[in-house]
């Protein structure tokens, strides 16, 4: 009896034991404690993970040595924690034998999500907001999870001017399948909260209404409103604040600042705002004074600054002049330094007096050490060679660092259009400045530089279509290795295109190469061309083309051009030498002076460019593209012996009529006239990119050209004339007409039957980018357009324009290049009509304007 007392006894102490040591991990400390050999593990409360798995993740095994409590269990429940695949996890004691510990650790796996529902929301929006939030099917629902989903959503829609939206989130079992959950989302958006009104209080230096414009994204609603909306959006509103106060500072009140700012819910769901500002006294800069520079002198630092004694006091000014952030390449002090070595140049400004309303301030300089470059490297580029590249950097190791080199060596890469132009980062790393050096890594993300060029629209009668293919990364050396087609060779930055364009009356093959480094070492451009063109007469009795009846064009154009280094490596003069052969085959349209015969055409052409527009080649929010170039041909008539006025007395050139009188053969003067052209043509273009606020960038556009004659008795060439109006399309084809889009009108409308010899363009046109991603840029745009043209320069008049406006988008693609549509107004009459031409529609594919 006593044996069975003492081991009832002995069994209650244990479970005592055991009780008062199961939550040991979270409840106990592990300074000090009970050596133990594991004798077993357990593991319970699993539901789609393997026992044996979670047993050997832990690392503990039986037989080993443990502490209880100790380090080895906290180690064990850390990593566990760390994989975030569990809500709860405990270890306990469930036996201990002699010296023998046995354990089991519980753990509560965290569900998955199986099924997602939101309600309160268009159904067609739904995709695109899992997708923004992260709300995917397997994620594992955690507290942290549906707190973040939910914050996520509030603050979405508050920012859409949604203030009062609300969000509950609601999570049920899936009994169909194991340790899974269903998610419910109830979104309920209320009604969008508009500004009613902003009042301001205490101003009276500047007025309400130069206060609000500086509130960019804060504004009062009024009927008509539609190019920013008066929805309240509170980081913009505490954004707009600063910005308010920077607008005093602009105008010397330095002291300037919100005393309290309130917001009044109205009845109607608007709110108005109410503003109290104290304004302060105006104030006016003193004496500036630099402090420890040695690089520039005072007053090179001054002329700099461009900020004199007496002038009104500017903080926001003062601050740009310094370091203005908005602009990589502006004219700044901090730029000047770091422009010219000194990278661990630090500029600051130090208000040292103020004394009534003057302010005299210290600019304290420390130059620090010269810094050079030491490792240059490029990552990301996994198609196009390292050589490429590396050419085209404006740094290289042992230079002395610049930041303007590295600005310039962003834009080329843009440039390339084999680099994502948004993403190019510049990384500075492992700066030193005792030993004065620093790396430089350059991180690109390649995307596509092969097209399929698929271009489109109506002009010469039907319809003009374009299939092409374009590879403008090819690698030529590799057009035998058979394992570099992926799907063709790439990386060496040539360019290749096939090209054909067809319509019911005329057709063209063209054949193109460009090498950019010739040689490899210089930036010399060698690029080749050939070229057929077939263009057959139009039937007006059938309304189809009369094949028998053609008119054929074979050219080859052989160019080379040079970057130059004077004025500055923006320039490139870039030569071509062209011959086209042209042949007449029974095409009497009235176009040429003799319906059978040749002609044939050797001309050069030299051309002067620059370029430094930045950085995305196709949305530029800065910089110029202009040129201007010269085609010309030998002057045949000056030595070739001919005279050109009297071709109609000379018998040789003469024909007998009805009646057996000799009279001017045309056909045959026409061909003397025209067996080699003799002209020279003068075009002249400028394109400006202006960033106006943001994103918003104006491009401003200029053209000009015009074709003459050495020889008037020779007369202009019936070749290679201007024909504006219209997309555009099919610019430099057929008969070396060169078609000038002026959108609003029809295709070449502008131009007589025979093309001008003279016209000038401008437009105005404002751009937005909606997105910029490598998959597809899109920007929307609205322009103003005026241009004309003359049948010779005696006609010119450059403010005789014919007119229009519109908008328009565009939407690039890698694969299939710029892709667009226009609306455009004609406010002026199409010669030969008397109403204006009205709303036009153009299909843009492959071209940019």
């Amino acid at each position: 009896m006593l044996n069975r007392y003492l081991g009832v006894f002995y069994l209650l102490l244990l479970c005592f034991l055991i009780t008062s040591t199961q939550t040991f991990a979270q409840e106990t400390t592990y300074d000090q404690g009970k050596e133990y050999i594991l004798g077993g593990l357990e593991v319970t409360g699993l539901k789609s993970f393997n026992e044996q798995t979670v047993v050997t993740y832990t690392g503990l095994r039986v037989g080993q040595e443990i502490t209880i409590p100790g380090q080895e269990i906290s180690d064990v429940i850390s990593k566990l924690w760390g994989l975030q695949l569990f809500s709860d996890i405990e270890f306990y004691i469930t036996d201990i034998q002699g010296d023998k510990v046995f354990l089991e650790l519980s753990i509560q796996e965290l569900p998955n999500l199986s099924d997602v529902k939101i309600n309160g929301i268009k159904e067609r929006k739904v995709e695109d907001l899992l997708t923004e939030a992260d709300i995917k099917k397997g994620k594992k629902v955690t507290e942290g999870f549906l707190a973040n989903t939910r914050n996520y959503l509030v603050n979405k829609y508050k920012k859409k001017g949604y203030l009062n939206t609300k969000v509950n989130i609601n999570t049920i079992p899936d009994t169909t399948e194991a340790n899974a959950v269903k998610m419910v989302v109830n979104i309920d958006l209320g009604e969008k909260v508009k500004i009613d009104e902003i009042d301001f209080i205490g101003n009276e230096k500047l007025s309400d209404r130069k206060l609000k414009k500086s509130m960019k994204n804060t504004k009062e609603k009024f009927f008509g409103r539609f190019w920013k909306k008066s929805k309240f959006i509170p980081e913009d509103y505490e954004t707009d604040l600063s910005a308010l106060i920077d607008t005093y500072k602009e105008n010397g009140y330095r002291d300037a600042r919100v005393l309290s700012d309130s917001i009044i819910y109205n009845d109607d769901n608007s709110i108005s705002l109410d503003i109290n500002i104290e304004e302060g006294d105006r104030y006016y800069f003193g004496d500036i004074d630099f402090v420890g520079n040695s690089a520039y002198s005072d007053e090179a630092l001054k002329g700099f600054l461009g900020i004199n004694k007496g002038d009104t006091y500017n903080g926001v000014l003062l601050a740009k002049r310094i370091e203005d952030n908005t602009k990589p390449d502006a004219e700044t002090i901090n730029n000047l330094y770091q422009n010219n070595g000194y990278l661990f140049s630090q500029i600051n400004v130090v208000e040292t007096s103020a004394q009534n309303d003057t302010i005299d301030f210290e600019i304290r300089i420390i130059e620090g050490k010269e810094a050079y470059l030491n490792n240059v490297r490029v990552v990301g580029n996994d198609k196009t060679n390292d050589h490429v590249i590396y050419r085209e950097l404006r740094t290289r190791p042992g230079q002395l660092y610049s930041k303007d080199r590295i600005v310039r060596s962003i834009r080329e890469l843009g440039q390339l259009g084999f680099f994502d132009p948004e993403t190019i980062t510049p990384d500075i790393q492992n700066p030193n400045p005792q030993t004065g050096t620093v790396d430089l890594q350059y991180n690109v993300e390649e995307k596509g530089s092969s097209q399929i060029e698929l271009q489109g629209g109506y002009g010469g009668g039907g319809f003009i279509g374009t299939l092409g293919l374009s590879f403008s990364n090819f690698a030529i050396k590799d057009l035998f290795n058979g394992e570099a087609y992926k799907p063709v060779p790439m990386g060496d930055g040539q360019r290749l295109s096939l090209r054909l364009q067809a319509s019911r009356f005329f057709q063209t093959y063209s054949f193109s190469f460009s090498e950019p480094w010739l040689g490899g070492k210089k930036p010399v451009q060698f690029s080749t061309s050939l070229s057929r063109t077939l263009q057959f007469r139009f039937n007006p009795i059938t309304g189809e083309a009369d094949r028998d009846q053609r008119f054929v064009i074979t050219g080859i154009t052989l160019g080379l051009a040079k970057r130059l280094r004077w004025p500055d490596d923006s320039f490139q003069l870039s030569h071509a030498l062209s011959f086209q052969n042209y042949d007449f085959q029974n095409y009497d349209i009235g176009l040429f002076p003799f319906p059978n015969g040749y002609s044939r055409n050797l001309s050069y052409t030299v051309a002067l460019t620059r370029n430094n527009t930045a950085v995305n080649p196709i949305f530029p929010t800065r910089g110029s593209l202009w040129s201007i170039s010269a085609k010309v041909t030998p002057p045949y008539s000056w030595f070739n012996g001919v005279d050109y006025a009297g071709l109609e007395d000379d018998p040789d050139f003469q024909r007998l009529n009805l009646q057996g009188e000799p009279v001017p053969d045309e056909e045959k003067i026409g061909q003397e006239r025209f067996k080699w052209l003799e002209f020279y043509k003068i075009k002249f273009s400028g394109t400006w990119y202006t960033r106006i606020v943001d994103d918003l960038v104006l491009k401003s556009l200029g053209e000009f050209g015009f074709l003459g004659a050495y020889n008037q008795d020779r007369g202009v060439i019936p070749l290679e004339r201007f024909f504006l109006g219209g997309d555009g399309l099919g610019n430099f084809t057929l008969d070396g007409r060169e078609n000038i889009q002026l959108r609003g009108y029809p295709n070449n409308s502008l131009s007589g039957r025979l093309g001008a010899t003279v016209y000038n363009k401008f437009s105005l046109e404002l751009r937005y980018p909606i997105t910029l991603k490598p998959t597809a840029s899109i920007f929307a745009l609205t322009f103003l357009e005026g241009g004309a043209s003359f049948d010779g320069f005696e006609d010119y008049n450059p403010f005789d324009l014919k007119r229009s406006a519109g908008l328009g988008v565009r939407i690039f693609m890698p694969a299939f290049g710029l892709l667009g549509i226009d609306f455009g107004y004609g406010f002026d009459n199409i010669p030969g009509d008397t109403q204006p031409s009205g709303w036009q529609t153009h299909f843009i594919i492959g071209q940019q304007f």
